[in-house]
């Protein structure tokens, strides 16, 4: 059975896409730790992020790149934290969360935010990465 990540590469589930390659997909978090927290999936199913073969895991750290500065663009948060958990989704995944402090990469903090919201921040973040 497809993983949830991989029903949202594919368009079954709706998503506020940042950007997107052959390889990558990256789209906000639904339930943001702060508002900005992006997910950079592969779309290779694979489920354990440090399983990715050395060649894929170094790539998407160079996909995830630009976008962290364009989120810090747009939030202004002083770092943008990169956090592998892997516990929600049996599907690699990279968390950038926009961060001011340790605390601020606490997932507990996690609310849902509104469709509006995202898209809006969505669009923001776009717009940031298309003047870098």
């Amino acid at each position: 059975m497809p993983s949830v990540f991989s029903r949202i590469i594919a368009g079954e589930i709706p998503s506020h896409r940042i950007l997107e390659n052959d390889e990558f997909l990256a789209f906000l978090d639904i339930r943001p730790v702060r508002p900005g927290h992006t997910l950079v999936v592969p779309k290779q199913e694979i489920d354990y992020f440090f399983d990715l073969d050395d060649a894929l895991l170094s790539r998407v750290l160079l996909f995830a790149k630009p976008i962290t500065r364009a989120i810090r663009q747009v939030t202004g948060a002083e770092r943008i934290g990169a956090v592998v958990a892997g516990f929600d989704v049996p599907h690699a995944h990279l968390h950038l969360i926009p961060a001011d402090t340790m605390a601020d990469l606490d997932f507990s903090r996690a609310t849902a935010a509104s469709a509006e919201e995202l898209s809006q921040m969505a669009a923001k973040i776009r717009e940031a990465l298309g003047s870098l």
